[in-house]
């Protein structure tokens, strides 16, 4: 598995937190504001708001939270209008970063992530110098106690499914973003918890860094991750696990 994937998993794990804080619900706010307002209110013939309504559920977000996103987005209730926008850049070693925010001001969040990246050892660049390294795909997370791998395998594919990755306890289900919501409502049909589904960029290649440079890039994904304004982040990184573990701990 590639740094990224490690990433995403602990990125997963560390949700609970970030709802705690307040962190992942105002995220999750402003990807249902902007999913209403470019798709519409209706969940059904919107499928951004649907992931968005599905992810609110998954973090347990109050039920009038969510209708008043939607209702804001939509144009029903006076809000603040939000904007999706994308910052492309390197990491350290070379390592491809890409980054989706949703703002009411770009020019201080463009100022803002510009810091970031440079701040880290990094730099930002042009639109589209690293989007051609990644792919747009669903991605489905599940707790590797809820079901074994090869039964998972059997359910996902069938259901349409691209592909499965395992790491650690948690297994990755990799889907075209058009099917994603299929592929989830098999897995649950199937009486599987899912932690997750949401659609992400992901890397069609690794750039393996290790010693200052990993510690850099795990710190420049958790500044990024952390950003009010940021929504994803991806980056093409391989760090290897003993590496990977000793920055973590």
């Amino acid at each position: 598995m590639s740094g990224h994937s490690k990433w995403h998993s602990i990125k997963h794990k560390k949700a609970a937190i970030d709802a705690k804080r307040g962190k992942l619900f105002t995220k999750i706010i402003k990807e249902l504001t902007v999913a209403a307002k470019m798709g519409g209110g209706d969940p059904v013939a919107n499928p951004r708001l649907r992931t968005a309504i599905l992810a609110a559920k998954d973090a347990n977000m109050p039920k009038d939270t969510l209708e008043k996103a939607v209702k804001k987005g939509a144009g029903e209730l006076p809000g603040v209008s939000f904007e999706d926008s994308v910052y492309e850049g390197y990491g350290p070693g070379g390592v491809a970063v890409f980054v989706e925010v949703s703002t009411d001001n770009k020019n201080r969040t463009a100022a803002e992530i510009r810091h970031v990246f440079t701040r880290h050892g990094g730099s930002l660049g042009a639109v589209g110098c690293v989007a051609w390294m990644f792919t747009r795909k669903g991605v489905i997370t599940i707790p590797a106690d809820q079901i074994s791998e090869e039964k998972l395998m059997e359910v996902g594919l069938e259901a349409g499914a691209d592909d499965l990755k395992s790491e650690e306890d948690t297994h990755f289900v990799y889907t075209n973003p058009t099917a994603l919501h299929d592929v989830r409502a098999a897995i649950e049909a199937q009486g599987i918890k899912v932690s997750s589904g949401e659609v992400r960029m992901l890397p069609t290649n690794t750039v393996r860094v290790e010693g200052k440079e990993a510690e850099q890039i795990i710190r420049l994904m958790e500044t990024l991750e952390d950003h009010e304004d940021v929504t994803k982040v991806s980056a093409n990184f391989d760090i290897p696990d003993e590496v990977f573990e000793k920055i973590g701990s």
